[in-house]
């Protein structure tokens, strides 16, 4: 009886109801939105640091990462590699050869990570020659080439084609410095890591190193992502005397980044649930004002005032039910549009977006993990807003209120 009331007096005030529907669906489709929005820019950093960085899995030698000496290569490379490449859950696994040194031109110099690949296995890997906007890459013909980023060519003013010298250390400890020729000029979307990282041959940087036929890292690609725990977990077994780690032991500041941002976003989430409140808080009170004569007529007949508590109550919570599905479907729809599309940032500064490793076309993603936890908060806040409303009917004296 009291529901079939509660939804007959929605309806009495056609513009209060759709008011307050209209504030429940906006903010369930501006909330669901940020957190699509975010999920969208984490899942694309995370996708980077596997698919175009540093691969799910790495293995080196224990003292290589904390040295980063070339002499300390994988023991029994060959035989590990192939070892890695029949399990079923690998997609794909490649040597690199590692080494730091210095980057000299006319111009001066700068610091930088010297990755010697092999080009076919790399150019798949991590989508080097999708990325390259200047040149053609490596050649097989041709020797002594180098692929450098654009924010490092930009910062030494380096060109197509421009010599430029690499200074390291061997094996031996021993200074080698050779002449390269720039292959290609590539842009990742990760601008720190443009200005740190050139690719050479890896017969190339191994006869330098003294190191023919060795490398330092293997860098492995899963078929699937849910693989990565269970994978690390067995290789760290079937070789122990190597070190295994996933791309959150090697990049924990990006895990650390989807962890603050997913906080984060329901900051923001709040914020709007905290606008919302007020929108309902203020409509809410109208209608306890307008109706003040009729609440006191009801109290006179006998309605307990904890009924007419509820009967707001209730109100709002059918206002609240028939506004959120309406939200949730219009964040859904624009969520999917611009899944497929793309959402274009680059107005936000695309050198801004570079330098935090973000690419500037972000691809959101529907939230449905949080789908409930959203209407549970939407809905929490709509009925803690009717509080004071229902409240400010208890309050109501009936000689004064059907006076009114």
């Amino acid at each position: 009886m009291i529901l079939l009331m509660a939804w007959r007096n929605i309806w009495r005030n056609k513009t209060r109801s759709i008011v307050i529907m209209l504030s429940v669906t906006i903010g369930l489709l501006a909330g669901t939105s940020v957190l699509a929005l975010y999920k969208g820019m984490m899942t694309s950093r995370v996708r980077t640091v596997i698919d175009a960085e540093v691969g799910h899995l790495q293995i080196h030698h224990p003292a290589f990462r904390k040295d980063n000496r070339p002499v300390y290569i994988v023991p029994n490379a060959a035989r590990v590699l192939a070892e890695i490449r029949t399990m079923p859950e690998v997609k794909l696994a490649v040597p690199r050869t590692l080494v730091g040194g210095m980057l000299l031109t006319p111009r001066g110099s700068a610091g930088v990570q010297i990755y010697g690949v092999l080009p076919p296995l790399e150019y798949e890997f991590s989508q080097l020659r999708r990325k390259i906007i200047a040149g053609d890459g490596f050649h097989a013909d041709k020797v002594n080439e180098i692929m450098v980023g654009k924010k490092l060519a930009d910062k030494m003013k380096l060109k197509l084609n421009a010599k430029v010298v690499l200074t390291f250390a061997d094996t031996a400890d021993n200074l080698v410095s050779a002449a390269f020729r720039i292959a290609g000029i590539f842009q990742s979307g990760n601008a720190p890591l443009d200005e740190l990282n050139v690719y050479v041959m890896a017969s190339t940087l191994n006869n330098l190193l003294l190191t023919s036929g060795s490398f330092q890292e293997i860098a492995i690609l899963l078929k699937d992502d849910k693989d990565l725990d269970h994978l690390q977990i067995r290789l760290n077994k079937r070789f122990p005397s190597l070190l295994v780690e996933s791309w959150k032991d090697i990049s924990p500041e990006t895990e650390l980044m989807v962890k603050t941002v997913d906080e984060y976003s329901y900051i923001i989430l709040v914020i709007i649930l905290i606008a919302l409140a007020f929108g309902i808080l203020n409509t809410m009170l109208m209608s306890v004002l307008e109706r003040t004569r009729e609440i006191g007529m009801m109290v006179a007949l006998g309605t307990s005032r904890e009924r007419i508590f509820l009967l707001v109550w209730i109100e709002t919570l059918l206002l609240t039910i028939a506004g959120a599905p309406l939200g949730l479907l219009s964040a859904y729809w624009i969520t999917s549009y611009y899944h497929r599309n793309g959402l274009d940032l680059s107005g936000m500064g695309k050198d801004m977006m570079a330098s935090f490793g973000f690419e500037t076309i972000i691809y959101p993603s529907f939230p449905w993990e949080k789908l409930i936890t959203i209407s549970c908060m939407v809905i929490f806040t709509a009925l803690i807003s009717c509080l004071l409303p229902a409240w400010k009917a208890l309050q109501l004296q009936t000689a004064e209120a059907l006076r009114r």
